[in-house]
């Protein structure tokens, strides 16, 4: 096992934050994106695929995990690490999203919440301190407490409950965390809230008087529009303690990346570059490519030829093209791996920038070659 965890901010440029994250399984240079991994796969990439793409950490998925194939049983076979082969860290997310996302039927209650699973529709309770307890198991680096998350936009009566509950929940969560006595891991905080700033507030403040080894702020990108989400980011993010890493869950496009590192975010999580390569959408300099788009097939040209992985710059659009027209697997696992190649990309150019004290040139370069857009061919 490795350092204990540990967080140091090297540079600030403006509000962006440049930093060193120390896990029990190795660095993480931030800002950071972390590939999602929900069922112990980053879906179709090999581990030394996703590593070969610039990625330190990944994320697993405590719903997912403790469903199929359970979290006793990884923990029997030598934890999440050693089970999926990831010798990186990994931060776990602590079911509740999925919790109010995907179970068909769940009954709420101040101790927790019960539902029905949605692969066979059995019965499970997942509490504060069992959502800890399956963290625990699965060795995870970083574990998350266990919150409420409301879809936007909700009343403001129900948004209030929902984070006085995350933060009774928040507690609880650090009491068990402690009494699982795993040294050198770290326990995050939620910060919930809603689109309310007054009850974001509260929240920060009220989470780090219970002084958590790092900060998450939850709850967005879960239907508001990108300008409340960037709104609420920079007016909470200031109140989170300056010498913690402050992840933003769930989010998101490359611009929403660049637009909160901006605002002082330092860890991000996404399903867009792995989901998106699987419907045929690409990633580059010049934004967004789909290559189902019938203008791709005849074009030789590589997808971007300065693109920062080989099969960016390898591989025609007519032929990224076919394999996508024809559902072949090739097609998602190369647009994946380019995709998460070009975040990782995209954040190191960001770390590069705030070392210079250059972020806010960064930002405006990167914005103009999104908005002159793909070249079409000639």
């Amino acid at each position: 096992m490795g350092a204990p965890f540990s967080f140091r901010l090297i540079k600030t440029d403006g509000a962006a934050r440049r930093g060193t994250m120390m896990t029990p399984h190795g660095r993480v240079e931030t800002p950071a994106f972390m590939p999602v991994g929900t069922q112990a796969t980053v879906k179709g990439l090999t581990p030394e695929v996703v590593r070969g793409t610039g990625t330190e950490i990944v994320l697993g998925n405590t719903y997912h995990l403790m469903l199929r194939p359970g979290a006793e049983r990884i923990a029997a076979l030598g934890g999440l690490h050693r089970f999926m082969n990831w010798p990186g860290p990994i931060l776990t997310d602590s079911g509740g999203f999925q919790v109010m996302s995907l179970a068909p039927l769940r009954k709420l209650a101040p101790d927790g919440v019960t539902f029905r699973s949605h692969v066979d529709g059995s019965l499970h309770r997942l509490s504060p301190e069992r959502a800890i307890e399956i963290q625990a198991l699965l060795g995870a680096d970083i574990s998350m407490q266990l919150d409420e998350c409301l879809r936007l936009p909700a009343s403001p009566a129900e948004i209030a409950r929902a984070m006085r509950l995350s933060l009774d929940w928040a507690e609880r969560s650090k009491r068990a965390f402690a009494a699982q006595a795993r040294a050198g891991h770290a326990l995050f905080g939620i910060v919930q809230g809603g689109d309310d700033l007054a009850l974001r507030a509260e929240s920060a403040r009220v989470l780090a008087e219970m002084d958590f080894h790092g900060y998450a702020i939850g709850g967005l990108a879960v239907g508001e529009p990108q300008a409340t989400m960037l709104k609420v980011v920079e007016e909470t993010a200031p109140r989170l303690p300056a010498d913690r890493p402050r992840y933003l869950m769930g989010v998101g496009t490359p611009l929403d990346l660049l637009e909160a590192v901006g605002r002082g975010i330092d860890l991000f999580d996404c399903v867009l570059p792995t989901r998106n390569g699987r419907h045929g959408l690409a990633f580059t300099r010049h934004g967004a490519v789909n290559l189902a788009n019938a203008r791709h097939a005849a074009d030789p040209r590589p997808l971007d030829e300065e693109g920062p992985h080989p099969a960016a710059r390898s591989y025609s659009r007519a032929y990224l093209h076919h394999l996508v027209k024809a559902n072949e697997m090739l097609g998602a696992v190369l647009l994946s791996t380019i995709n998460l190649a070009y975040y990782q990309h995209l954040m190191a150019g960001m770390r590069a920038a705030i070392e210079a004290g250059g972020f806010a040139e960064f930002r405006a370069r990167t914005l103009a070659e999104w908005e002159r857009g793909d070249i079409p061919p000639r």
